[in-house]
């Protein structure tokens, strides 16, 4: 009778780890950026019906690269979620951090207990009143929770897109400043010949938490609000 093939615990968390961070690496890059006037959402996505950047809740949004099917489940839970806190209890009991807990949780048992690991990486951001208020938390594809400052990038090229976001931002950055540091960052995203390209607008999806709307702080910018802002207009 032969032996059942053996792999240390540590391998098989080692291999599921790798397998997600492919999956995520191949992603097409998202950047979110808290300026003075909320936060905003800038990531390359040439569909206009597959969204990358949801609306969570009244002041929360959420933002994803990896495998669709994976991370719009997580959103659909995550609107559940806040839907249901949101009824039982109170609308200001719904937060970012409670709610990065719980994918916290879903993430982590899908990546110890399933025979797959999720390969996405999110971002569940929230504005405050004031600029000091916003919260921005990462989750990656094991559960692993990090609140991150001023911005965050994910997907391919993360390390260079990260660069430059840490070599240009600074806190008092307006709407449209933060959209254009955005999309510089992600063009620095090497092309398929090793070097930097241009993203046109028609290729972006741009979402922001602005502050200052009543109650539902999340909008989508048109295509030519978005051109604008990319012109410096």
């Amino acid at each position: 009778m032969s032996q059942p093939f053996y792999v240390s615990p540590e391998q098989l968390m080692k291999d599921r780890a790798d397998y997600a961070r492919k999956g995520v690496a191949r992603g097409r890059p998202v950047v979110v950026v808290a300026h003075a006037d909320g936060v905003s959402f800038v990531g390359e996505n040439p569909s206009r019906a597959l969204h990358k950047v949801s609306e969570i809740y009244d002041r929360i949004a959420f933002a994803a690269v990896g495998k669709y099917n994976e991370f719009e489940n997580l959103r659909v839970a995550g609107v559940r979620y806040a839907d249901l806190r949101g009824y039982s209890y109170d609308r200001s009991d719904v937060t970012a951090r409670g709610l990065a807990n719980a994918y916290a949780q879903t993430l982590g048992a899908v990546f110890t207990q399933e025979s797959k690991p999720y390969e996405v990486e999110i971002v569940v951001a929230e504005v405050g009143v004031e600029a000091a208020d916003d919260q921005l938390y990462r989750l990656t594809y094991d559960g692993s929770v990090t609140e991150e400052h001023g911005f965050v990038a994910m997907g391919a090229a993360a390390d260079q897109v990260t660069a430059h976001l840490h070599d240009h931002w600074s806190a008092d950055l307006d709407l449209a400043g933060s959209v254009r540091l955005a999309v510089a960052a992600l063009q620095q995203a090497p092309g398929p010949d090793g070097t930097g390209r241009e993203v046109p607008p028609e290729q972006l999806e741009v979402a922001v938490l602005q502050r200052g709307r009543p109650r539902r702080a999340f909008r989508r910018p048109s295509v030519d609000e978005v051109r604008v802002a990319l012109s410096g207009g």
